[in-house]
């Protein structure tokens, strides 16, 4: 069972969340919170496996939250639930540690994968957001292109498969390796081209064509 804690300020939104969650047979909501600061005290209560995150939230706001929260409970996955598909949001909040990033005009079962998703460690962002973080990229912020020079056979098609959105535990089973050799591989790519996570690799990946390797 996955559990889910629902940051919102907005009582409408939590209560159609709420709702909408408790029809799905592998999700229940360990609880919500109303703004930043409850969310890390909730969180540290209820120690859930996923966070649902607003980020025009009272007291801290959701990108400062999920920062406090990540650093401090790095298995929990984050996931941005919010209206803003800007820069100025987007990048903040994946360098804060968030696992996804949803708009609000998601449709439910799409909120219900993308839970499922990020409970397994794949990265679950909105095409929208995804174009955001593009141009970021593009605009020099993030990494070169020569640094792609620097993988291997083997780490260029742990990449492809990252930006495929698969597992560790998909990826060991569809190239025939252990898990902790994924992992070791994920390690050195992040080293490699220079990126903090998973998310930055994908959107790396598929600027540079290695989501068709």
């Amino acid at each position: 069972m996955i559990k889910v804690l629902l940051v919102d300020d907005h009582p409408m939104v939590i209560r159609g969340l709420r709702f909408f969650l408790s029809t799905q047979e592998d999700i229940v909501v360990a609880g919500e919170a109303y703004d930043g600061q409850e969310a890390i005290e909730k969180t540290a209560e209820l120690l859930p496996d996923v966070i649902l995150m607003d980020l025009d939230l009272p007291v801290i706001n959701g990108i400062e939250a999920t920062k406090k929260i990540t650093e401090k409970h790095p298995e929990i996955k984050v996931i941005i639930l919010t209206s803003y598909s800007d820069q100025g949001h987007v990048v903040p909040a994946i360098r804060a540690g968030a696992a996804g990033y949803q708009l609000k005009d998601i449709e439910p079962e799409q909120l219900a994968e993308t839970i499922r998703g990020a409970f397994k460690g794949t990265a679950q962002i909105h095409p929208q957001v995804a174009n955001q973080l593009m141009t970021h990229v593009a605009g020099g912020n993030t990494t070169d292109s020569s640094l792609v020079e620097k993988l291997t056979r083997r780490e260029e098609e742990v990449l492809s498969l990252i930006a495929a959105g698969r597992s560790n535990k998909e990826i060991s089973s569809e190239l025939f390796i252990t898990e902790k050799t994924v992992k070791t591989h994920v390690s050195n790519i992040l080293a490699k081209l220079q990126v903090n996570d998973r998310t930055q690799a994908a959107i790396y990946a598929m600027k540079h064509g290695y989501d068709k390797v």
